[in-house]
């Protein structure tokens, strides 16, 4: 089912952008159908669509979008809701999903710094590999103050050119 704002716009046109944005994001690590399905999410009007809406478009089993949700639903990519007064699923991508995403690695980012202490106590700073270690560390903590500062000046940029909504 097309949503209303959609039903004029040129299906084949939607489906070259999908594809054309998901091997982009292939192209950059993100698996295949996780990719098809967040840019047919990004692509809808409504910025949702249910299980049935997303295998339609894509021409994908309900096995594959569920796949691909999970996914995406893991990276903060995109959130599940139910249809009001219905037991169907439908899958959302926010307008913040870019925010989400990358804060969302602050946690990531802090478990490899405490791989990477464990490894510079066991290896010993004084040795080169310990070193290694230390500069990676290092990397990660610099990467996760740039990113707070960076999310931080998007928020005032949104606001300035986007507004409140």
């Amino acid at each position: 089912m097309s949503e209303p704002s959609e039903v004029g716009r040129d299906p084949e046109a939607v489906s070259k952008f999908v594809e054309s944005f998901a091997a982009q994001l292939v192209e950059a690590g993100m698996q295949r159908m996780p990719a098809r399905v967040f840019g047919a999410l990004l692509a809808s009007d409504s910025g949702a669509l249910s299980s049935a809406e997303i295998g339609a478009q894509l021409q994908v089993s309900p096995a594959a979008v569920s796949g691909a949700v999970r996914y995406l639903s893991q990276q903060h990519m995109v959130s599940r809701e139910r249809e009001p007064g219905s037991r169907r699923e439908r899958y959302r991508v926010h307008s913040d999903q870019w925010y989400e995403a990358l804060t969302s690695r602050d946690a990531v980012l802090k478990r490899w710094q405490s791989a990477l202490d464990e490894g510079v106590d066991s290896l010993g700073i004084e040795t080169p590999a310990g070193r290694r270690l230390a500069e990676t560390r290092a990397f990660f903590q610099f990467i996760e103050g740039e990113i707070a500062e960076m999310m931080e000046r998007w928020r005032v940029h949104k606001e300035r050119e986007f507004g409140d909504g």
